[in-house]
Parts: C-alpha cells; sequence; structure tokens
C-alpha cells in the first residue's frame, strides 16, 4: 500500500473538528510514512449559516507553530509536510499568489469549490437545471481558474461536482465531458502542475476517485507526470481511504511512480 498520503484536514479547516495531533495520531497507527497536511483557504467563500462569514479562512502563521511544533515532536515516527488547499476564484489570482510566496508550504492544493458563487456541497446550482449543465458550468469555471491563477501545485479533485449531482455519476463519464476535460488537462499541463487522485470519491459512494481513472489515463496520454495521492480525509478514520486500490488504478492508468511535495517540488516515488 501507498504509505503517503497528500490530502488532509483538520480544525484550522472550517468543516473539520479534528486537531492535528488526532489527525497525526491517524496516520501514524495506519502505518503512513508521510502525510501533508493541507487546510482550507477558501477567500471569498459564499456565506452560509452553518458555517458563519469567515469559513475556510484561518490564522496562517498559527497553522505553521502548531504544525512544525508537532512535525518535530513526530519526527521519529512520521514526516510531516505543511500544505494548504487553496479554494480557486478568477479573482483571487493576485491574492494567491501574495500568499503562497509568503509561506514557506511544503504543497499547495489548487481546488475549485466554488462556481460563479456557488459551492456545489450546497446543491443551489442544482436547483432546476440537469446534472449536466452544472458539471459543463463546473468545467467552465475551472478552465477559468487555471486561466487566473498559477500560485498552487496540483489541481484537486477535478470531478469534485459529480458528489453532489442529482445522480451523481449515473449520466457521467469522462467522453461525454472529453472536450472540456482535455482542455483542463492540457492546460494543467502547459502550466508545469500536476493533478491528484483524490480517495474520497470512494467514500462518498462513488465507485470512483477523483478524477474518474479515465481521466487520470488521459493525463498520462496527454504527457502529464506530476500526480499527488490524497484521501481528503477530514476525520481520522478517513486518512488514506481504500489506499490499497490506489497503485493498482494508477498502474492501469499508465503510470509507474506517484509523486509527493517538499518545499514546493515535486519527488518521484516508485509504485509499490
Amino acid at each position: 500500500m501507498i504509505t503517503s498520503d497528500f490530502h488532509m484536514h483538520t480544525d484550522f479547516s472550517s468543516d473539520c473538528e479534528a486537531p492535528a495531533r488526532d489527525m497525526i495520531e491517524g496516520a501514524v497507527s495506519k502505518g503512513l510514512k508521510t502525510i501533508c497536511i493541507t487546510d482550507h483557504n477558501d477567500k471569498d467563500y459564499p456565506f452560509h449559516e452553518d458555517i458563519g462569514p469567515k469559513a475556510f479562512i484561518f490564522d496562517i502563521d498559527h497553522y505553521f507553530e502548531v504544525l512544525r511544533g508537532l512535525k518535530e515532536e513526530y519526527a521519529d515516527k512520521i514526516d510531516v509536510r505543511i500544505g494548504i488547499e487553496i479554494g480557486l476564484q478568477p479573482h483571487l489570482g493576485a491574492y494567491y499568489k501574495e500568499l503562497v510566496n509568503k509561506y514557506p508550504f511544503d504543497f499547495v492544493i489548487g481546488s475549485v469549490h466554488v462556481v460563479h458563487g456557488s459551492d456545489p456541497y450546497y446543491r443551489e446550482m442544482f436547483q432546476g437545471r440537469s446534472d449536466e449543465e452544472a458539471y459543463r458550468e463546473t468545467f467552465q469555471a475551472t478552465l477559468e481558474d487555471l486561466d487566473a491563477v498559477d500560485d498552487f501545485d496540483v489541481l484537486g479533485h477535478i470531478d469534485y461536482v459529480v458528489r453532489y449531482g442529482n445522480s451523481q455519476a449515473q449520466e457521467y463519464s469522462y467522453r461525454k465531458y472529453a472536450d472540456q476535460l482535455d482542455e483542463i488537462l492540457k492546460k494543467v499541463i502547459a502550466k508545469g502542475k500536476g493533478i491528484e487522485m483524490n480517495m474520497a470519491g470512494f467514500k462518498y459512494g462513488l465507485g470512483f476517485c477523483h478524477p474518474h481513472p479515465d481521466i487520470i489515463r488521459r493525463y498520462r496520454e496527454l504527457g502529464g507526470e506530476i500526480i499527488t495521492i490524497g484521501a481528503d480525509g477530514h476525520r481520522p478514520e478517513h486518512i488514506a481511504y481504500d489506499f490499497e486500490k490506489a497503485a493498482g488504478i494508477l498502474k492501469d492508468c499508465g503510470f509507474k511512480y506517484y509523486t509527493e511535495f517538499s518545499g514546493r517540488k515535486p519527488k518521484f516515488e516508485q509504485l509499490p
């Protein structure tokens, strides 16, 4: 099993209640050797009563203080790296450029959580619309974000929107959206960025990771090389979720390795 989880959250994220120590202990208990904590920074996230007006923004100086202490404390048990997951929106290019260059992050995930002012999680964008319309709008928004924001290392959970569709993946496939998905992948590669294989799709009952393996395979065919693996865990029990499947999926998609990051630099590791 791959022993490196490069996408997880702690109580620095608005949607997580688990202290960083609990997440690290959970990773140690599962035999992981390397983790990267990637808490949410989604500037200008739309207001919702359940999360309040300052959702997904946290004190990054305190974040580094806490995580550096834990990194040192657990150094003989696990390699803890410090990352962040930024929420891409077209008007935030300058903001994120300043943010990620101000701090010594090991790794930056760029994810599309907000699509033209709405997060698919709350399902407002599905009201009175087909899944196809919502999915296509999300992929179009992703292209707009890629044109505007450069300061990230991998594009996170590309087909995240499918988790929340009325019929989820019932009528979803790479082939159906190949025109937009190919353009996304080509832009990622041209920028020198990577993608992640996010195993949370299995947790959400989709039966596949994010993005779908057909998209991962296409990324490799187009020349994509950088691919990290993460479970997107918000609780200790979700760390390394279904990681026993990860190496096989990547091999089936044409990969011989996966990627870790340290100091924003990729390192390629042989698949087990």
